[in-house]
């Protein structure tokens, strides 16, 4: 039987939702099959006999099909169909829906700040970690000042070579959305996003400048595998992913439907305090957070108000005509990751220390999807871009992007060996899914996030065209492997 593709995407931008503006690179991919003690493959009650999950992040929808028109005439949500664009990549008719504005946060942090003005012209995109250039610079490649809306990246540079990272951590991606108007993603991205790597001086600034705006244009050829899937398969404009955050938060959802929290010696706990976020602006700044970045902060005790940024969160959700669910689903005392930390095992499965200066989450006792599968005998692969079957490929390899190391049955259980693999060319997929409102999750009103590819009827395979076949897609890596959301 033809196997059963679908991918994603992790964020929606430009008038919608999230965003970032670069290349895909490599994670983690699922494949699950029959029952693996079947001597021959059980009825199944669809046509479906095998799954495999591709996932992919950093994308958002506009960012890579802002331009894309059906051919089969189908209609579709995004830069171009709203008039924000024309197909050229040129300003629309309605390029005004996109426009950035400034805000004012002086006190305490705000889901919707105060709204001070509109950019003139946005501010040339910064490098942060782009491969090939210097670190945490202004892009020399693009011009000095753009106008103020989306931009198409490929005016400036070619469609593979490495761009920048906007910021995508809990609290900045709240104020971005802004209520829903998705006007401050700029704004956030040069108060608060990360980038200068020095919390503690709001004079170095963030060095990301708009390259959350920019876009691929497919109208004019950009991203030409992605069209074919979408030509291919079915295109969904309208998912999201589980956790308003960073990279590790998301994994851990896809992989155990559920949210990391601290514990210590089997108990809830409390972290080291340098690790908790606060993103109440420093004295005499405008929404540079007190604490916030891989260094700086990544849990939140989301069930308390008093904490740091909840209320805020809490009182939007209190406004909304929807009710959230399960009052925001955050457990008493417990402090959730909502950005990245390292996982708990050194690779062979020893727990690995914890300190305040030591950035790993404690081993994680919620179940995974490894367990359920083996449980219910359904034969399964787990693959993560840059594991090469004998060791790791630093550049290539995200731990943060590989959920199962995470997991204390995974890593010191008979499930351990089940993991590791080469990925070929694939390189770092990621699937989310739509989250049902909580505190940790995108609430705006219109939930847009990853484009789903599923076969029609036909079910023909993922098609593998001459060009694409051992391609490594074009991506953005940091050091140790993962760029971004520090």
């Amino acid at each position: 039987m033809p196997l059963q593709p679908i991918s994603s995407r992790l964020r929606d931008s430009f008038g919608r939702s999230r965003v970032r503006v670069f290349p895909l690179t490599a994670s983690a991919l699922l494949m699950l099959g029959v029952p693996v003690a079947a001597q021959a493959p059980p009825a199944t009650t669809t046509p479906i006999e095998h799954l495999i999950v591709v996932v992919g992040e950093n994308f958002s929808f506009d960012n890579l099909f802002g331009t894309y028109q059906p051919k089969s005439g189908a209609a579709v949500h995004n830069l171009l169909s709203e008039g924000i664009v024309n197909a050229d990549g040129s300003p629309g008719p309605h390029f005004a829906k996109a426009a950035q504005r400034r805000a004012e946060v002086r006190d305490a942090y705000a889901v919707t700040p105060h709204v001070v003005g509109t950019y003139d012209m946005l501010p040339q995109p910064g490098t942060t970690y782009a491969v090939g250039q210097s670190r945490n610079v202004a892009d020399k490649r693009f011009p000095e000042l753009l106008p103020n809306g989306p931009f198409q990246i490929t005016r400036h540079v070619d469609y593979t070579a490495y761009v920048g990272d906007p910021v995508h951590r809990f609290f900045q991606m709240w104020q971005q959305i802004d209520g829903g108007r998705r006007d401050l993603l700029v704004w956030v991205d040069e108060t608060s996003g990360e980038g200068s790597q020095n919390r503690t001086d709001p004079a170095s600034g963030t060095n990301q400048g708009a390259i959350a705006m920019g876009f691929y244009n497919m109208a004019a050829g950009d991203a030409p595998y992605f069209r074919e899937l979408a030509e291919s398969y079915a295109l969904s404009d309208n998912h999201h992913q589980p956790v308003m955050g960073g990279t590790g938060a998301n994994f851990q959802a896809l992989a155990t439907g559920h949210a990391i929290a601290y514990w210590r010696d089997g108990a809830l706990g409390r972290p080291p305090p340098n690790q908790i976020e606060d993103p109440n602006p420093r004295p005499g700044t405008n929404n540079w957070y007190t604490q916030s970045g891989y260094a700086n902060g990544s849990y939140t005790k989301c069930s308390d108000p008093s904490e740091p940024g909840i209320a805020a969160i809490r009182g939007f959700l209190a406004s909304l005509p929807y009710p959230s669910f399960n009052d925001g689903n955050c457990e008493p005392e417990a402090y959730y990751l909502v950005n990245n930390y390292s996982a708990g095992f050194s690779p062979t499965g020893e727990p690995a220390p914890l300190g305040p200066e030591i950035y790993r989450i404690p081993p994680q006792a919620q179940p995974t999807i490894a367990e359920a599968l083996s449980r219910n005998g359904v034969s399964w692969k787990w693959y993560s871009g840059g594991r090469n079957g004998v060791g790791l490929t630093p550049r290539e390899y995200c731990g943060v992007c590989d959920p199962l190391i995470f997991s204390n049955a995974v890593m010191t259980g008979p499930a351990q060996g089940q993991p590791a693999g080469p990925c070929g060319a694939l390189r770092r997929p990621r699937l989310y899914r739509h989250c049902a409102g909580g505190l940790l999750c995108h609430s705006a009103e219109r939930r847009i996030g990853s484009p789903c590819f599923l076969d029609p009827p036909a079910l023909r395979a993922l098609p593998a065209p001459a060009d694409r076949q051992g391609a490594v897609e074009p991506g953005i890596v940091g050091e140790g492997g993962h760029s971004g959301d520090r």
